[in-house]
């Protein structure tokens, strides 16, 4: 009598969360481009349901102009916006939406038949429930924040988008060691030693700054300023970095430290993750499963800091732009592999 092994059982389930995973990485990019061709603001309602079907017909079209024009963007930045111009912007913000929702139901529409036909063990259930409870709060999140501008001030919160961003990450990061979790032969049974544990968190949370401070930098249009490298105009730290009152705002709401703090974490990041790979090289109780990973995230690191000086320089052209923010997601992909390497095999861990 066969066997079933938790590879066969779990073949179907590790396709479906592939492409999930790959669907998460195009909302990424298409959140992007959605961001740097200022498209955001122009869907000034939330429909989740007929909010499906685009404008058919040119009185539908016009019907959503009015409503757009009647919202500060237009009013403060876009007055005399052509009809035709808005369905371009329109054209970023919907198809951003639709794949939002083609996503949701790419992942419990499969989770449904998995779970009838008694493919999932009871602890898989609860992680990829989670994952469910996840992808709704990021949904709940994009309108959250695009609510922020609809109000007198015609600019998206940099908070918010922090949190829409970080929020997509997270999922990212989380369906993926569900996803690395389903394979009966990683990781190894063996766990790295506690010292290359901690380094490799350290990197976790300089990545983490990182995004956090890149979502700041994308939010407040910081990328548009001081267009020079490494020194910005001349300057290791541009004047006025401190003009805003309390002094710690500026850290978070001044485009003039905001980018110097991203620009300055960006090389703290390289030399820690060279660090960090010299922890891994040398302990002798990190798998080759660990050395790879690592590997990984330091030729990860260095494209993504290329990608960051060129797209300074170049002042935010949008294929690089979306090619800078679609890289930090494969990055946090890469430290979830490499943590998942360093850990070794546990119970935790495992469906």
């Amino acid at each position: 009598m066969h066997m079933e092994t938790k590879q066969d059982r779990y073949h179907g389930v590790r396709l479906w969360l592939g492409v999930v995973l790959g669907l998460i990485l195009l909302m990424v990019a298409v959140g992007g481009i959605t961001r740097l061709t200022e498209s955001g603001l122009s869907m000034v309602t939330w429909e989740p349901i007929m909010g499906t079907l685009p404008p058919l017909t040119e009185a539908d079209w016009q019907f959503r102009f009015d409503q757009y024009r009647a919202f500060p963007e237009y009013q403060q930045l876009r007055r005399g916006m052509t009809l035709d111009e808005f369905k371009v912007i329109f054209f970023w913000e919907y198809f951003h939406r639709l794949l939002g929702r083609l996503l949701g139901v790419a992942y419990a529409f499969p989770l449904a038949v998995f779970w009838m036909r008694k493919r999932l063990s009871r602890p898989l259930k609860v992680k990829l429930l989670v994952g469910l409870a996840l992808g709704g709060g990021q949904g709940l999140m994009g309108w959250y924040m695009v609510k922020s501008g609809l109000v007198d001030d015609p600019f998206v919160s940099h908070y918010r988008l922090a949190a829409h961003l970080g929020l997509a990450f997270v999922l990212f990061a989380y369906l993926l060691w569900v996803f690395l979790s389903l394979f009966p032969f990683s990781p190894p049974q063996r766990a790295a030693s506690r010292s290359t544990r901690v380094a490799v968190w350290g990197l976790a949370a300089l990545l983490v700054m990182q995004i956090v401070w890149g979502a700041f930098v994308a939010g407040l249009n910081a990328g548009f300023i001081y267009n020079t490298y490494p020194k910005m105009q001349g300057y290791w730290l541009a004047p006025f970095w401190n003009h805003l009152e309390p002094l710690w705002i500026n850290a978070f709401d001044n485009p003039i430290l905001v980018q110097f703090i991203h620009r300055t974490l960006g090389v703290i990041l390289v030399l820690y993750t060279l660090v960090t790979w010299w922890f891994v090289r040398r302990d002798a109780e990190a798998s080759g499963y660990a050395r790879g990973a690592m590997a990984f995230m330091v030729v990860g690191m260095a494209v993504q800091f290329g990608l960051g000086v060129l797209t300074l320089l170049w002042m935010v052209p949008l294929a690089l732009g979306v090619m800078h923010q679609v890289m930090a997601c494969v990055l946090v992909g890469g430290l979830t592999w490499l943590l998942v390497a360093v850990y070794g095999r546990n119970d935790w861990l495992h469906a």
